[in-house]
């Protein structure tokens, strides 16, 4: 997974149309039970390797609102698979999408520390100067 989206969301929902992996959903839309804000499904994200910044923390006009989590690998399956605040995709023949079946890739320059503790992708990234 990699991002997740606090509950700092004005729900403006420009993320959405940005995010090359489709893993951004409007509250409404959100696999979650009472979701009150947009929400990434991380056995999608793909952290936008193969861009300078993730797409959704570029235009999203809420500042830090968008903050990294544990990378979506075997590793931490316990992290996402074991936790209330995702919802993974169980699909029809692989059965659930968890990190150990389908991880994703990630940014190695952001540390495990930064991740624990949900740094902003801006302030990393240096988006808010």
């Amino acid at each position: 997974m990699a991002v997740i989206i606090t509950d700092s969301c004005i729900n403006c929902d420009a993320c959405i149309d940005e995010c090359p992996a489709t893993a951004i959903v409007s509250a409404d839309d959100s696999p979650l039970e009472g979701a009150e804000f947009t929400y990434v499904k991380p056995e999608k994200c793909i952290e936008c390797v193969d861009a300078a910044v993730p797409k959704c923390a570029d235009v999203c006009p809420t500042e830090d609102c968008i903050v990294w989590d544990m990378p979506y690998t075997a590793e931490y399956n316990d992290h996402f698979v074991e936790s209330d605040d995702y919802v993974i995709r169980v699909h029809k023949k692989l059965g659930l999408m968890s990190p150990e079946v389908n991880p994703q890739p990630y940014r190695e320059n952001i540390t495990k520390e930064q991740r624990e503790a949900h740094v902003s992708v801006g302030e990393t990234l240096k988006l808010y100067n």
